[in-house]
C-alpha cells in the first residue's frame, strides 16, 4: 500500500496567511494587470503572431469585431505602427438598453523592422477577425563575379 500526500500546505492558514496569499501573489497581481488596466478583452495589446519564409514575414492580429476602416497603419522610420480605433455605437431612444457587455476600444502596436523589409511591397488584409500584414523581404543583388589580381 503506498501513501499518496496531496496537499503539502497547512490545512489552517490565518487571516494574515489569507490576505498576504491575495494581496502578495500573482493571482492579484494578474487580477489587476488583465481586468483592471487593460484596453479590451484581450490584454493591453491584440495577440499578435510573426512568422517568416523565403519570400519575407507575416504578422496576424486577432482584432475581432472591427472593421477595416478603423485601422490605421504607418511606417515611420523602420518602425511599423499598426492602431484602431472604433467609435462608440450611438444610443437608440427608442429603446432600452438591459445589459451592454460589448466594449471596442483603441490599441497601438509598434514593431521595429529589420532592413531585410521592402517597405514599398507592404500589404495588409483583414478578413475573419484578423489582421493579416504581409512584409515583402528585399531580392538581394549579389555582386557580379569579379577576378582580381595579384600584382
Amino acid at each position: 500500500m503506498t501513501f499518496v500526500k496531496f496537499n503539502q500546505a497547512p490545512a489552517v492558514k490565518s487571516f494574515g496567511g489569507l490576505v498576504e496569499d491575495i494581496f502578495n501573489h500573482n493571482g492579484f497581481n494578474r487580477f489587476l494587470k488583465d481586468d483592471v488596466h487593460t484596453n479590451d478583452f484581450y490584454g493591453a495589446y491584440p495577440p499578435v503572431n510573426i512568422t517568416e519564409n523565403k519570400e519575407g514575414y507575416q504578422v496576424d492580429l486577432l482584432v475581432p469585431g472591427l472593421a477595416k476602416e478603423d485601422f490605421k497603419i504607418n511606417l515611420e522610420n523602420k518602425v511599423l505602427t499598426i492602431s484602431a480605433e472604433k467609435a462608440p455605437e450611438s444610443k437608440d431612444e427608442n429603446q432600452k438598453q438591459l445589459r451592454r457587455e460589448f466594449s471596442f476600444r483603441s490599441f497601438k502596436r509598434s514593431f521595429t523592422l529589420n532592413e531585410q523589409v521592402d517597405a514599398e511591397k507592404i500589404q495588409a488584409k483583414y478578413e475573419n477577425g484578423i489582421l493579416k500584414l504581409q512584409l515583402a523581404k528585399k531580392e538581394k543583388v549579389q555582386d557580379a563575379a569579379k577576378a582580381i589580381v595579384v600584382e
